[in-house]
């Protein structure tokens, strides 16, 4: 297979070498290589400016990050054979961490797949292609999965805002076998059933795995509130780690529903009060019903998506866990967490400072969490770095 060279300019490999998989547009030779030669989904062999070989990309041309590494191998090109691969390599650490086969098993540039993510439910798999090369190649990627984990059923859960970019269009598909509405999973001994055809993104959040886990010691007995519960990650493990009481609270029914599903599903259903509504409008609602809570977890939407809504972002997780701060006991326990990029942990710490100083709180903090190992962090991009969790004791002022 020829492949059609791009050209860096002088120096411009240094970050690849160094580690970084990303290839920026203001680092191309465009004399000798114009992007405008190029389509979206292509693949180009990646040249230093001498003419030396750095290994195969992924373009995207009319983007700020115009490719992406597939392999330092000039010769491994994007295929079936190199798909089969990375799965087998990303399988392998999957199947050493967890006993049962409920995990995130690709994601993206972590595993050397930029542009594909894979969660797996049993034998369903939920693919999101972020790239058109992805989308180029995703008869290879169903290939490849069904090789490699021989599935029941694979649903392309293709309707991100990442694929605008590529100039993808969004759907939902069912491409292989049969895949229901819900899905089974286990998480931490918890019974789940995960919407993937309706539900937000693949239909569940591993990415908290290890942080939910934690919550055990502090909810047993307790009175528990979980904020942007979605279908019930947090509430429903607290409910089944002893909690006495849980509220969630949501602004979708269609989420609240599978909340009532799975706390069914775990025997405790009588357990659980649902909230339907805004999550500031609820806790205002809640503070004027002088309501208490011995545990509150706010773990919401990203509030920041790019840097230019740091400052409202940050505005907007201060009000939250403040807010929030105001229902715990005396003796409460917050477990805040984020999932936005561009909110340095060390921000949320001094957000969640200032908030129980405000209310003339003491604070301390008592464990830090981020996403757990089947979300690997590459160590060069630190993009793929995004969760936090810190679980603070808020203590009167005295």
């Amino acid at each position: 297979m020829s492949l059609p060279s791009l050209r860096l300019k002088a120096n411009a490999d240094r970050r690849l070498r160094a580690g970084h998989l990303w290839v920026y547009s203001n680092e191309i030779d465009v004399a000798a290589t114009p992007l405008h030669g190029f389509k979206a989904g292509d693949q180009a062999l990646l040249e230093a400016a001498g003419g030396k070989a750095l290994g195969i990309v992924a373009m995207s041309p009319n983007n700020l990050i115009c490719a992406r590494l597939l392999s330092r191998d000039a010769k491994l090109a994007l295929d079936k054979s190199l798909l089969v691969h990375r799965l087998n390599v990303a399988l392998s650490l999957r199947e050493r961490l967890f006993d049962k086969p409920f995990y995130r098993l690709v994601y993206g540039d972590s595993d050397l797949l930029p542009g594909l993510v894979v969660d797996r439910f049993g034998d369903i798999l939920v693919v999101q292609l972020a790239s058109a090369t992805m989308e180029a190649h995703k008869a290879d990627v169903i290939a490849a999965l069904t090789q490699v984990l021989k599935p029941s059923g694979i649903l392309f859960k293709n309707d991100s805002a990442a694929r605008d970019a590529e100039g993808l269009e969004r759907y939902v598909e069912t491409v292989f076998g049969v895949v229901p509405e819900w899905v089974p999973l286990e998480e931490n001994g918890v019974k789940f059933e995960a919407p993937v055809i309706g539900g937000q993104k693949t239909g569940w959040f591993y990415d908290h795995r290890m942080n939910r886990a934690r919550l055990a010691p502090y909810v047993k007995g307790k009175r528990v509130l979980d904020l942007y519960s979605y279908i019930g990650g947090w509430g429903v493990q607290a409910g089944a780690f002893g909690a006495s009481e849980v509220f969630c609270v949501d602004a979708s029914g269609f989420a609240l529903d599978g909340v009532e599903r799975n706390a069914a599903l775990n025997g405790f259903a009588d357990k659980m009060t649902c909230i339907e509504g805004d999550v500031f409008e609820a806790l205002k609602e809640l503070k004027a019903s002088e309501e208490r809570f011995d545990v509150i977890v706010a773990d919401p939407p990203a509030f920041i998506k790019r840097k230019k809504d740091l400052k409202n972002g940050e505005g907007a997780y201060r009000r939250l866990n403040e807010q929030a701060m105001r229902l715990l006991t005396k003796d409460g326990i917050l477990v805040s967490a984020s999932c936005s990029m561009h909110l340095p942990e060390d921000d949320l710490q001094n957000i969640l400072l200032t908030s129980a100083r405000h209310l003339d709180r003491n604070i301390q903090l008592l464990e830090r969490g981020a996403q757990g190992p089947d979300h690997p962090v590459h160590p060069a991009i630190p993009e793929t770095r995004y969760i936090k969790s810190i679980t603070c004791r808020l203590l009167p002022n005295s």
